[in-house]
Formats: structure tokens, sequence, C-alpha cells
């Protein structure tokens, strides 16, 4: 693969995390000062706070998917081999993926009805479909990596080696 597709798939969702992590800090912050200090505020501050999240919320999503970083519970994974803990991660690597791909379908409807009836927010005045894409974006980067934790899966489990867990928030 080469280098830069390999940068990519290493930092793509860390690098989208950050600018919209700081986006929506740097608004916030600037519409904070600008209601105490100036008793004036605006309401497309407001909308790029709220949409700034919601693609904070899907990009990180699937960069959870990426290193197995969801929520689980785990405890039965503890007391099993390597190849049942393969084989239960690929099964719910492929629930998650039917989940994703219906998810996906749906809110790809949305987008497309927004489109053709050119719908606007409300205070910045651009069309919706910006915003309502996040939903579709996230879950096909989602699906983009739970293919990708399937193939590695299905490998290790051919070839014998523990399948991978990520990292473990609490021990």
């Amino acid at each position: 693969m080469p280098r830069v597709l390999q940068l990519l798939n290493a930092n793509v969702e860390r690098w989208a995390l950050l600018v919209f992590y700081v986006m929506l800090v740097a608004t916030m912050f600037i519409e904070v000062v600008r209601r105490e200090l100036f008793a004036y505020s605006s309401i497309w501050g407001e909308e790029i706070v709220r949409y700034s999240f919601i693609y904070l919320a899907w990009i990180g999503a699937a960069a959870a998917v990426k290193e197995r970083g969801h929520i689980r519970i785990d405890v039965i994974m503890q007391c099993i081999g390597p190849r049942p803990k393969a084989v239960l991660y690929i099964f719910g690597d492929l629930v998650m993926m039917a989940v994703a791909v219906i998810a996906f379908y749906w809110s790809l409807e949305t987008v497309l009805v927004s489109a053709k009836f050119g719908s606007v927010t409300h205070g910045l005045r651009i069309s919706q479909v910006w915003f309502l894409s996040a939903v579709p974006i996230g879950f096909g980067l989602v699906m983009f990596r739970l293919a990708q934790s399937l193939l590695r899966d299905i490998t290790d489990l051919r070839y014998g080696r523990p399948v991978y867990e990520g990292d473990k928030l609490f021990d």
C-alpha cells in the first residue's frame, strides 16, 4: 500500500475529529464571549457547534470500530480460548455490519430527499445536505472499518494468531 494511503488509513478519523473538535470549541468560545461581553449571540454559532458535534459523534464511531474501542461487555471473552473469541468477534462485526448497511441506506435516503427539495439551515442558510451527510459518511466509515476488521480477524483465525482486541479502557 502506498505511504499516503497508509497515513490516511492510520489517521483519517483522527484528523477529522481534530478539525471538528477545534471548530466546535473555537465557535463555542467565540459565542460565549460575544454573549457575555457584548450581550449578543448569533444563530449560526449554535448551528456550527451542533453540526460539528454530530460529525464528531459519527466519525468517532468509526474510530472506535477501528480500534475496537466501542463499548462492550467482554466478561465471556476472558473465559474462552482464542478461536472461539475470534469467531465471536467476527459474528459481532457481521451483526454490526448488517446494522450499518441498513442505517447507511436509510440515512442516505434522508440526504437525497433534502437535496431534492433544497432544504436549508435556519441560521447559516446553506444546504442541509452538508449536515445530514454526517450520518451516511459516519456509517460509510464504520462499514469500511468493519470490513478491515473482518479481514484482519479472518486472517488471524486462519493462521492461528490471537485476535486483535484493542486497548482496554479499564483493567
